[in-house]
């Protein structure tokens, strides 16, 4: 029965069908033969498989009928609506079937096409598919959680950190987060996560080595939530302040609440989508204040960055990709619950449509939110195993068995052309320990002369508990979990009653949530409730079964310590537990555990060592499995022991070890103008495929700015054995050198002179001088249309264009020859403008007034900042590859569609022309195919879908206006974006943000909107077109004086 939540109205009609429930299915032809029964039809057929919960007013409807003729009519009809059911559900099947093969052959075609691209025959520690003895990281499963013999090795780890002082930042953005009394279970999205990152920052602030933590949210300034969560700053108190070092000025943990969203409104996760921007604008502006608060602390007055953003569910993934790419620091994440398992959950339901599950949970754009944390993250920290082999494999960007190819080829310094995958690390979460002082007494000699088994000093819950009990001396079994079929409780009563001998031994103690009344209990919930009751019942386990009605949380672990106290045993039999918490308490408190053998248990097991594994849907296995710990002592003993001396790995300090462990393996990366001299990166014990051996062609990318600037320099690898610190060297020597200005060189048609950079504020960067930036970002298919957006916004602007008040940027797909092409054939100056940003973020120029023949100077430092998990020649080939496979007919000829533009591409932006904008798949599916294989990138169909534009993966427009607020202090609250109506495919991230935007409605209104045909997700998921920094102006007002009006309604003249 389980997946229905509706099956208690139905108890009658079981018990009216009868033993013969388990036989063959009735089938609607019985009727020709007159043994036809509507009502056991309708009983097999429903509990056998649907999930229907419209047909429970039917049923009701019908029973309520008093005439049997028209009551069995009406059940009749019922059973026609059910068979239909069937016919859905098959085809649901069958969709399913389909979608899981069609994902299989992309997997296994992008994986030969990687295994090629990397041409070299596979070692033997590349080949074979299994992926069960390895864990995903590279590590053999054994052993995966390094024990600590003592205490003394702790201490010495400890004292090994102590002269370390980090900076690390959580994200959790949904659900109300504080330190103290937090609302649990409020909502949906005020659950087990909140609770989970207030105690990991809690537990990382009191770390040695750890000088800071933030915990970002949002902050919420409601009527309908408690004050304390619209406070900006709250401080979270260590546990435990024994053995904590001397604490600094603003050292310790902290949630920091970032206002975003609508005010004065307390929304749901589905709704935050549209607000990731602002969010991440705001944490931006706190960290890099944040930076150097530390700075003059601990840092000698040099900005202390984090040492890693750490992102929890979809939402905050997206912002701390974003974040983590503005800043150049390391990123890690935590997907708590993943959007493509749910996904798969509910089409397998049928209840809804895709695009019904899209609309109402916003899924699509979760799932891409998830994708991109892939492509971004260093580390994806889960609790088990089973997170990522059946649900992370699920995902484009992440592939078990590539990844331990690439793992493989980074052991032996080969290079991996280009390809990225995440480091998988499984950390259990953590637990508080300290309070909890296992019960080494007796039940029966501590209750010896006590009639009832009781004292006065027991807690309350114990008589509650007790007094279901015949014999309350008898070994306890117990169970901790809500009335839902997935907990598999039934099958646990039914184990129990079926075995004699375990009822002479034991006692049963379900805790299954609270209730008042079964009737208003949901539905789901009163069946399995109802369905236990009645077990109870059929086997006569009156006196031997508790079900207290009540408990409060703070009862938990007095119910531990008295399944501990009668030598009890806990169990978890559900068919399938995420993680399996409650084993981790059960433990602490000295309970051998039996627990289900899917899941989060196998892991905790291996490490404990502390019970027995079993079938969840074998009834015999379990009662077997629970008589031999209750009749066996010594076996419950070694058990109890085992747990009690293994449960410190499931502690904070143990969790926030492996997690610093983990943190301290990364390459550390910062902004690179700003880097400290004696930051030493061989020090990283690394192999993460982020942090591969980088072959000769990408050396040569990061050189080719002080060599020739020709695009025509080889981009073939060279021998892949040239020693690594030699390539290190010859890079940072370059640098150096670039940097102090011993060498000039010219890129393109752009100066890279360092020393126009830095020499003043006469020179550069005028930036720093506005009061406002105004951004042009109108994508228009052709020049002419963005040239007169040009020319009106600038005679809006005339009189603060002429003051400097106002400086203008221009933000485009173009390459910087095209870019100075149109300024010349438009009649514009380019010190007009105080920087480029072209090739859809790429790059970026800034304007020179030194040079006539070279006006533009390009931001290097621009570059090492968005060069992250850049793939290269390995990406330029298969990029290459897939063009030539899109072709069309021409006549008798086959043509191809999009071929590769060498002459207009750069070092960090690929370009493809395509000729037939409308036969080329969307840009969603070449962005597919490349995190199939590995390769992590941003693809950005342009210019009406007759370019492509292929750059880094944390580069964009909008990324490049960060990095301008980062390095130069360009106020994003004082930018102005206009944008047309419709633009690039990478049109949304413009109207995100703290900025003001103004949508010039009319301009690229036309066959640029089919770009947009194809998305996952509709732009209103993503973009809030009703906020105040968002104004949209119709193609008549658009003159001089509306444009105006637009920026003073703004707040901008």
């Amino acid at each position: 029965m389980a997946g229905n939540d509706w099956i208690n109205s139905y108890l009658e009609a079981i018990l009216d069908v009868g033993p013969g429930i388990d036989d063959a299915k009735s089938s609607l032809l019985l009727r020709e033969r007159g043994r036809f029964s509507p009502t056991r039809y309708f009983v097999e057929e429903v509990i056998t498989g649907f999930d229907e919960t419209d047909l429970h007013r039917s049923w009701a409807r019908a029973q309520a009928t008093r005439s049997p003729q028209e009551r069995n009519t009406r059940l009749e009809n019922l059973c026609w609506r059910i068979w239909n059911l069937a016919r859905q559900k098959k085809q649901l099947e069958g969709e399913q079937a389909q979608r899981m093969t069609k994902r299989h052959l992309e997997r296994e075609r992008g994986r030969r096409e990687a295994v090629v691209d990397m041409s070299e025959d596979l070692s033997e520690g590349e080949k074979g598919d299994a992926v069960s003895d390895f864990s995903a990281h590279g590590e053999s499963n054994r052993g995966r959680l390094s024990k600590i013999s003592s205490v003394e090795t702790m201490e010495a780890w400890a004292s090994q950190q102590k002269e370390k002082k980090l900076y690390i930042v959580l994200i959790s953005l949904h659900g109300l987060i504080r330190g103290e009394n937090m609302e649990l279970g409020r909502d949906s999205d005020t659950g087990g996560q909140v609770k989970y990152v207030v105690e990991l920052a809690r537990a990382l602030g009191s770390m040695p080595g750890v000088y800071r933590v933030d915990l970002l949210t949002r902050q919420v300034s409601s009527p309908e939530v408690d004050w304390s969560y619209g406070e900006p700053t709250e401080m979270l108190p260590p546990r435990n302040s024994e053995g904590l070092s001397e604490m600094g000025e603003s050292s310790g943990a902290y949630i920091v609440r970032i206002p975003f969203g609508p005010k004065d409104k307390y929304i749901p996760k589905e709704l935050l989508w549209p607000y990731i921007s602002e969010f991440v604008d705001g944490a931006l502006s706190h960290v890099i204040q944040m930076s150097k608060v530390l700075g003059e602390q601990i840092g000698s007055g040099c900005p202390v960055w984090p040492v890693a953003i750490h992102g929890h569910y979809a939402d905050a993934g997206d912002s701390v990709a974003l974040l983590s790419g503005a800043l150049n620091v390391p990123m890690l994440f935590t997907g708590h619950s993943l959007g493509r398992d749910k996904l798969e959950q509910l089409l397998r339901q049928g209840r809804l449509s895709r695009d019904e599950i899209n609309s109402t949970y916003k899924i699509m754009r979760r799932i891409e939110a998830e994708e991109m944390s892939l492509d971004a993250s260093e580390i994806v920290i889960t609790s088990t195993r089973q997170e990522i082999e059946e649900q992370w494999r699920l995902y484009d960007g992440f592939d078990p068995i590539l990844e331990r190819k690439l793992r493989a080829r980074i052991k032996r310094n080969v290079s991996c052309y280009g390809r990225f995958m995440p480091r998988m690390a499984v950390i259990p979460p953590g637990m508080e320990f300290h309070h909890i002082a296992p019960h080494d007494g007796d039940m029966v000699g501590e209750t010896e002369g006590n009639e009832d088994g009781k004292s006065l000093l027991d807690p309350p819950i114990w008589a509650e508990i007790m007094r279901f009990f015949t014999n309350p001396r008898k070994p306890m079994i117990l169970a901790l979990a809500r009335p839902d079929p997935k907990k598999n409780l039934t099958t646990l009563v039914k184990a129990f009653g079926e075995c004699r001998p375990l009822q002479e031994l034991a006692n049963l103690t379900l805790i299954m949530g609270n209730r008042d009344d079964v009737d208003e209990m949901p539905s789901t919930n009163a069946s399995v409730l109802l369905s236990i009751l009645k077990l109870i019942d059929k086997y006569d386990l009156y006196g031997q079964v508790a079900y207290p009605k009540h408990h409060k949380q703070s009862d938990v672990p007095d119910i531990y310590r008295l399944a501990a106290k009668t030598k009890g045993v806990f169990i978890n039999p559900a068919f399938i537990e995420p993680f399996g918490l409650t084993l981790i308490e059960a433990a602490a408190h000295g309970l051998p555990i039996v627990a289900t053998k899917n899941g989060g248990p196998v892991d905790i097991h291996r490490v404990l060592d502390n019970g027995l594994l079993v079938d969840p849907h074998n009834q015999q296995s379990i009662a077997d499995a629970l008589l031999k710990l209750v009749a066996d002592k010594h076996l419950w003993a070694k058990c109890r022991a085992n747990g009690l001396k293994n449960i410190h790995l499931f502690s904070w300090p143990e969790h926030c070890k492996t997690y610093l462990t983990k943190i301290a393996s990364c390459k550390p990366r910062q902004p690179r103008w700003l880097r400290n001299d004696d930051d030493d990166d061989e020090n990283s014990e690394s192999d993460s495929p982020s942090d591969s051996l980088r072959d000769i062609q990408d050396i040569s990318l990061n050189l080719r700015f002080s060599l020739d600037g020709d695009k025509n320099v080889t981009k073939e690898n060279a021998d892949s054995s040239l020693d690594l610190d030699d390539q290190k060297n010859k890079l940072e020597n370059a640098v150096l050198r670039w940097s102090k200005g011993v060498q000039r060189s010219t890129q393109k048609s752009g100066s890279t002179d360092k020393s126009d950079q830095n020499s003043g504020a006469g020179k550069f960067p005028a930036i720093r001088r506005r009061k406002y930036i105004v951004v042009i970002a109108v994508d228009c298919g052709a020049s002419t249309g963005l040239s007169e957006s040009v020319k009106r916004i600038f005679d809006a602007l005339e009189k603060e264009k002429t003051e400097g008040s106002i400086g203008f940027i221009l933000a485009t797909s173009f390459n910087m020859s095209e870019l100075h092409s149109f300024l010349v054939l438009e009649g514009l100056n380019p010190t007009d403008f105080d920087a480029f940003i072209c090739n859809s973020g790429g790059d970026l120029y800034h304007s020179s007034l030194q040079s006539d023949d070279n006006p533009f100077i390009v931001d290097l430092y621009y570059h090492s900042h968005i060069e992250y998990r850049w793939g290269g020649e390995g990406l330029r080939k298969t990029l290459v590859r897939w063009a030539a496979s899109i072709t069309g007919k021409n006549g008798d000829n086959e043509e191809h569609i999009v071929v590769e533009d060498e002459k207009n591409s750069a070092d960090y932006c690929y370009s493809f022309k395509v000729h037939k904008p409308g036969m080329v798949p969307p840009e969603r599916e070449l962005r597919k195919l490349m995190r199939i294989q590995a390769l992590r990138c941003h693809v950005i169909y342009c210019q009406n879908g007759s370019k492509i534009n292929v750059i880094p993966v944390l580069a964009s427009r909008c990324q490049a206006l960060r990095y301008l607020f980062l390095r130069w202090g360009m106020d994003l609250s004082k930018v102005v974006v206009f944008v047309g109506e419709s633009g690039d495919t990478d049109y949304e991230g413009l109207l995100g943000g703290v900025h003001k935007s103004v949508i010039l409605k009319g301009v690229c209104s036309g066959a640029s909107s089919q770009l947009h045909a194809n998305r996952s997700y509709p732009l209103t998921d993503v973009v809030a077109f009703d906020s105040p920094n968002v104004i949209q102006i119709t193609e008549d007002c658009s003159s001089s004086n509306e444009l105006r009006a637009s920026l003073e309604k703004l707040g901008v003249l």
